[in-house]
């Protein structure tokens, strides 16, 4: 029997998106004072058990509602994820090496854009040690981040707090960081809508033009497609890549019948579990029903795509192992490194003669890919292997050589959108009755296309309206 949900929809307020709690403040129903803190009461009430918030901003975030707050998102309430600076807060990056990090001194572009736009931060959220596993479980005695739906399973990751902070009602909103699925798999497992958007689309961090592919995307946990596509706009009117085709507002659903490629088996080559096998056939059968075709396909040129990944997800743990006090700061102590991360950095330099093929095939991915954009306008697929894997599955007090195949097993379909950089969509479209856990749909498209998965993903939700835990 599936263990009792634990959420704060508790009112009208709790269930109010970012978009109507904006437009309730801005014509003077509500105050952001008392949206502020109600959802800082929220935050206390469930976060107990979830353990999703890792640094509160509640004071500072209380006096700056009082002084008001304008923007589109004026006066929502947020959380950012505790890999991105926010000044005057610490950012641990999830690990017990940067336990006695300073408060930051600037705000992260990003972060930065949803303050400028109104948004209040409540604090930092959750996440495994350097996003590097798919779960907010930890090698020490810190809480695990638990999944509002069902306690005993985790709220998926790497952006695990903010998933389980908007599924449970704190916050309508939260942001996300997505390097291998890291948005996309926690709104898979809460019953989110999650977006990661075309490589560029967003202010660009300065850290990016160092890696030798640029495989991060930020954006927003939501619970509505509204929200998301608001706040790409918003986010597009402050920073527009001259080299893709701008957005816009989505308020619409396509008006275009497309043809989609149903991606059914992972391609890492693990089983898929029934749930998500249930989900996808009825997200393809929904499709039909509204006049688009689906077709079954294998996508080209995955042979080495898996080993190049890991080989590159490797490598970014051992520049953390090597470079912790130049990337990270004088605080970084190189002792607490979790042994996920030295695990990582010892399997990267076992095959370190892989480097070199390994970027230059993840570069050419996008090419590759853009054959499939010739016959189809997207491709449809699971999000992850399963339903969202229960709490030690894959915590990080397992032995690397045990924990690392189990994260494989998971994550199969969303890394290949990050080495791409194709904008790709997760959409609860799904449930598993027997665990009472969300089934999330993946939907990806060419880079710039963007706004064909705000459409098809706001024809969806009409469709099939997504639930809310209450």
């Amino acid at each position: 029997m599936a263990k009792a949900p634990v959420h704060a929809f508790h009112d009208e307020l709790s269930k109010l998106d970012g978009v109507a709690t904006a437009t309730a403040i801005s014509n003077g129903d509500l105050s952001a004072a008392e949206v502020v803190a109600a959802a800082i009461a929220r935050a206390e009430l469930i976060d107990p058990v979830l353990a999703a918030v890792v640094t509160s901003d509640f004071d500072r975030a209380l006096v700056r509602a009082d002084k008001g707050v304008v923007g589109p998102f004026g006066g929502v309430p947020t959380f950012i994820k505790d890999n991105e600076d926010v000044e005057g807060l610490p950012t641990r990056q999830g690990s017990a090496a940067l336990a006695l990090a300073p408060a930051a001194k600037r705000t992260a572009p990003v972060a930065a854009q949803m303050l400028d736009m109104g948004m209040v931060c409540l604090g930092k959220s959750s996440l495994p040690e350097f996003g590097f596993i798919p779960s907010a479980e930890f090698p020490d005695d810190t809480a695990p981040t638990r999944n509002p739906w069902n306690p005993d399973h985790t709220a998926g990751g790497s952006s695990s707090g903010s998933a389980a902070l908007v599924a449970s009602g704190v916050v309508p909103v939260a942001h996300g960081v997505d390097g291998g699925g890291s948005i996309r798999l926690p709104a898979a497992c809460c019953g989110l809508v999650g977006l990661k958007p075309s490589r560029g689309r967003l202010a660009v961090s300065p850290d990016a033009k160092f890696l030798p592919v640029d495989i991060l995307g930020e954006g927003l946990l939501t619970r509505t497609v509204r929200d998301t596509a608001m706040y790409l706009f918003e986010a597009e009117r402050r920073y527009a890549n001259p080299k893709l085709p701008l957005v816009g507002l989505v308020q619409n659903g396509t008006d275009r019948k497309l043809r989609i490629a149903l991606v059914a088996d992972s391609p890492n080559g693990r089983p898929v579990d029934e749930p998500t096998s249930a989900a996808l056939s009825a997200a393809a059968g929904l499709l039909e029903s509204l006049g688009h075709t689906v077709e079954p396909v294998t996508l080209p040129g995955l042979d080495e795509f898996e080993a190049d990944f890991k080989h590159y997800w490797a490598a970014l743990a051992f520049a953390v192992s090597i470079a912790g006090p130049q990337l990270y700061g004088k605080a970084f102590d190189k002792s607490q490194l979790s042994d996920l991360t030295l695990g990582l950095a010892r399997m990267f330099k076992k095959n370190l003669r892989r480097s070199p093929g390994a970027v230059r095939r993840l570069r050419a991915s996008t090419k590759i890919q853009d054959q499939v954009y010739r016959s189809f306008d997207l491709v449809m697929s699971p999000v992850a292997n399963s339903v969202a894997p229960s709490i030690g599955q894959l915590s990080m007090k397992l032995p690397f050589d045990e924990l690392f195949p189990r994260v494989e097993d998971w994550v199969g379909f969303t890394p290949l959108a990050n080495a791409t950089g194709e904008p790709s969509i997760s959409l609860p479209l799904g449930h598993d009755d027997v665990t009472n856990l969300p089934v999330g749909v993946m939907f990806t498209s060419a880079v710039g296309s963007d706004r064909l998965l705000l459409e098809l993903a706001l024809d969806l939700e009409a469709a099939s309206p997504f639930r809310l835990i209450a």
